[in-house]
């Protein structure tokens, strides 16, 4: 009844406001639209500092375990040898945060849910021609059953009324979060390489120190005016500890999976994981509930149990054909087996006046 009578309120208030238009009404939406401003710079924020804690984690255990590494796999010869592209790797692992949750500010809830699906074929591109990933017709129907499921759920959440609203700039946002789920795919492909050729150790441990850097860089330029305002206190602190647990899972555990199965597969598995927030939020938010979600759900796992029902290929790299060099050795060895080859010559002289030659 309670959320009868708040729709009943917010329904009447959006009449008053279309039939008279009131300085007030446009007051409201004013300071709505700053709140929501407000609410969405100090999620981008927190993120940031949940970046640093997740990377900081990492450096505190991986990084620090390179480091006590010798030989080739230690801590100094992999910044000696590779330092430039762990950077490169740490800039889009972290960027592709930073810009996912910036687009919030710009576009709606289902551009980012609908063009975050963008990530998983950029992955099988970069798959293709950087791990050399040789696909299967089912893979491709695969993909595109798990992309139908979240289309499935995206309309389950518009007729639910999960969608807040249109975003400021919607072209801004739509670009950013492309941009994301492209450096979200370049991470994973990187990641995959680098948990298959080298080690897991040494992908977290890079990551994580110059992950840290580049966040921290990034929060103390960009953000630190707004970081200084954050109210802390025991709950916000006891939440950005269990995030930064949770992430730290999913970082540590997200390379063992890669290794056994692959980077495109892991996408696909983890679409699913908006459905289990709306499950959470179900009980936690009181979100509405639509047989949709169950729908989209059961499209999903089809789409993923079949991708992984035929494993993909490798393909192997083109063999160069080697250059035929005939020297003096190669001469003399094929004079040599010339003339192991010509048959003995064997001469024979009779009384008489005939020659005869015989070959055995």
């Amino acid at each position: 009844m309670g959320e009868i009578r708040r729709h009943g309120k917010e329904a009447a208030k959006k009449r008053d406001c279309n039939r008279w238009k009131p300085r007030g009404c446009a007051e409201s939406r004013e300071k709505s639209n700053l709140r929501s401003t407000r609410y969405i710079w100090k999620t981008i924020i927190l993120g940031q500092v949940l970046s640093m804690f997740i990377c900081g984690t990492a450096v505190t255990i991986y990084t620090t375990m390179l480091a006590f590494r010798t030989g080739s796999g230690s801590l100094w010869q992999i910044l000696k040898q590779k330092w430039w592209k762990y950077i490169f790797l740490g800039l889009a692992d972290v960027e592709a945060n930073y810009v996912m949750v910036k687009a919030y500010q710009y576009t709606t809830l289902t551009s980012v849910q609908l063009l975050d699906c963008f990530g998983i074929p950029v992955l099988m591109a970069l798959s293709w021609f950087i791990l050399r990933a040789r696909y299967r017709l089912i893979h491709f129907l695969a993909v595109a059953i798990c992309l139908l499921g979240v289309g499935t759920m995206v309309g389950a959440d518009i007729l639910s009324g999960r969608e807040d609203g249109e975003g400021s700039d919607v072209v801004i946002g739509d670009v950013l979060v492309l941009l994301g789920a492209s450096l979200y795919a370049i991470s994973n492909v990187c990641e995959e390489y680098i948990v298959k050729n080298l080690s897991r150790v040494e992908f977290l441990g890079m990551v994580g120190l110059f992950g840290t850097i580049i966040s921290g860089l990034q929060l103390a330029i960009v953000e630190h005016r707004e970081l200084m305002r954050i109210q802390w206190n025991w709950k916000v602190a006891l939440l950005f500890t269990a995030f930064a647990l949770c992430m730290f899972g999913l970082y540590s555990f997200m390379p063992v999976v890669i290794k056994v199965t692959s980077a495109t597969s892991v996408n696909l598995g983890i679409l699913t994981s908006d459905l289990y927030s709306l499950f959470f939020g179900l009980f936690l938010f009181l979100y509405k509930f639509s047989a949709l979600y169950i729908v989209s759900f059961v499209v999903i796992i089809v789409g993923f149990i079949m991708y992984c029902s035929t494993p993909t290929r490798t393909a192997e790299p083109t063999a160069l054909p080697q250059p035929s060099s005939t020297g003096l050795d190669n001469a003399a060895l094929k004079l040599e087996e010339s003339d192991s080859e010509t048959p003995a010559v064997t001469v024979q002289f009779t009384r008489g006046e005939t020659v005869v030659v015989s070959t055995d």
